[in-house]
């Protein structure tokens, strides 16, 4: 299943990739989620003329505004699909776009996370392209860009989806890319084909893209310094424009200094770098009086701000990393909730629907789970069935109950084994976990596993899980002092998944 999902800022272009999509031949996707990232939203969303079945499976979510990396997480925590396609608000698809998505996507083996297209910016034919022009034609050949790129959801969980500490759009896919590939998967390039029209822009636009120095400052912190190399990510100019501003510092100095032949010298130097970098902007392009003016203009401009973005950049890195840590931690793809003392107060063979009662907070830390996303599932050890206290339909018809106060669970599965029977899944053996993660397409590693004792967290650790231990007045002092994470509550446990389940794990007291 593909859901398709689209940050938007109301551009019109938005109608037309909407239109390309529908046109498109292929399987529809089942929900085409727009996030809706205008800071004025007074007005609806305008999608253009498109047939009702187009229409049924748009959805519309309000986004925060916050760029178009915390759009897409918005985007696809919403879906409960496999895949998720990330495209642009100003891409056009192929003819056989739908088609060939879903051939890129079928049958990948588990190692592949993700599925990059085959991004053209058309250009003009008559003249020679602008700098402007030439600058977006640079998304032809980029790499993981999430102009179309389509991820399996349960990578963007593992890897804890896209920094949104990255507010422009610009690195926030290298810096998802590097993580996922840091895991062991890879990003392969599909067959689908998707062209990237070049938008109109203002001569200063070169001058504003400068922005993006700020955010080569965060990717060396969070990706070591030979990112540029594992990104396929050109290094760019700024150690030109660095040692053009110097230039320029320099000139000033003298002057200031009174030594007016060491500043018209430097002055002099300063102009040559100037020209130098103004001519390798204008010699490609059409060379027309407008494009060379503001090309002039702009290259004196450019190394200023360059530099300027830089040391902001700087400026900020202490407060972003100390706010976020070193990288997003990733949510879980999965929890996998104990049934008796976790989910549901604890009746001893209890075969009676009648009895069904909730923990406290249970309701609400499921429905907190399911907003964000994730999945869930109930493991339990259910060995009344083989001593006879309770047949499997009293088990079903138990289960039934829980889920109509619950709401839904996912996969549900029991061990009716006996305590002796040395079966492979009655907790703390890992069978139970194993079979949780794998109806749900999701590795072990990327769950966690939350229960009331320490049969619950043994049966994690064998299976490669997490685990985070909710005591009630039944589990021993013991258990709570060998798990790893212990919380006061299910509404804790859930705070902590939600922030990211630490890397190294600190007990929790138990209140």
């Amino acid at each position: 299943m593909i859901d398709i999902v689209i940050p938007t800022i109301g551009r019109s272009s938005l109608r037309a990739l909407l239109a390309s999509i529908a046109r498109a031949s292929g399987p529809r996707p089942e929900r085409i989620i727009l996030v809706d990232d205008r800071r004025d939203r007074g007005a609806p969303l305008e999608v253009g003329e498109l047939d009702a079945d187009m229409r049924a499976r748009i959805s519309v979510l309000a986004g925060k505004a916050a760029g178009p990396a915390a759009a897409r997480n918005t985007g696809w925590r919403a879906s409960r699909a496999q895949w998720i396609a990330f495209l642009d608000d100003d891409v056009v698809v192929s003819e056989t776009w739908l088609d060939d998505l879903a051939r890129d996507l079928r049958d990948l083996p588990p190692d592949v996370a993700g599925s990059q297209a085959n991004v053209t910016v058309p250009l003009p034919r008559e003249r020679r392209a602008t700098d402007w022009e030439r600058n977006v034609a640079g998304l032809a050949s980029a790499q993981w860009i999430t102009a179309d790129c389509a991820y399996r959801r349960a990578d963007l969980l593992a890897a804890g989806g896209f920094d949104e500490r990255f507010a422009r759009a610009y690195r926030e896919d290298a810096d998802l890319a590097l993580r996922i590939v840091s895991r062991g998967k890879r990003i392969v390039r599909g067959t689908r084909r998707t062209a990237h029209p070049v938008r109109a822009a203002d001569w200063t636009v070169s001058v504003r893209l400068q922005a993006g120095n700020a955010d080569d400052v965060l990717m060396d912190a969070l990706h070591d310094a030979d990112w540029r190399a594992r990104a396929a990510a050109p290094r760019g100019a700024y150690r030109a424009h660095a040692t053009t501003v110097a230039t320029a510092a320099f000139a000033l100095a003298a002057f200031a200094m009174r030594k007016p032949r060491a500043g018209t010298l430097l002055a002099g130097a300063w102009a040559v770098q100037v020209a130098r970098f103004a001519w390798k902007r204008i010699a490609p392009g059409p060379r027309t009086p407008s494009e060379i003016g503001a090309l002039l203009a702009t290259s004196v401009a450019i190394p200023f701000a360059a530099v300027y973005h830089r040391a902001r950049g700087y400026a900020r890195l202490r407060a972003l990393l100390n706010d976020a840590g070193r990288a997003p931690r990733p949510l879980p793809s999965a929890v996998l909730f104990d049934r008796d003392g976790t989910l549901v107060v604890d009746v001893p063979y209890n075969g009676d629907p009648a009895r069904v009662q909730p923990m406290p907070g249970a309701p609400g830390a499921l429905r907190r789970l399911r907003a964000a996303g994730i999945a869930t599932a109930m493991i339990s050890n259910q060995s009344g069935v083989a001593l006879g206290k309770l047949t499997c339909g009293d088990v079903d018809a138990v289960n039934a109950r829980i889920e109509r106060v619950l709401g839904p669970l996912g996969p549900v599965l029991i061990c009716a084994h006996a305590p002796d029977a040395g079966c492979s899944c009655r907790k703390p053996a890992p069978g139970l976990v194993e079979a949780a993660a794998h109806a749900l397409g999701v590795a072990p590693r990327d769950c966690v596993v939350v229960g009331d004792i320490g049969a619950d967290v043994e049966a994690a650790h064998a299976a490669g899980a997490r685990a985070i231990l909710v005591p009630t007045p039944v589990t021993r002092a013991e258990e709570i002092a060998s798990a790893p994470l212990v919380a006061r509550d299910l509404d804790e446990a859930v705070d902590i998944m939600l922030a990211g389940y630490p890397q190294r794990l600190e007990s929790k007291g138990a209140a």
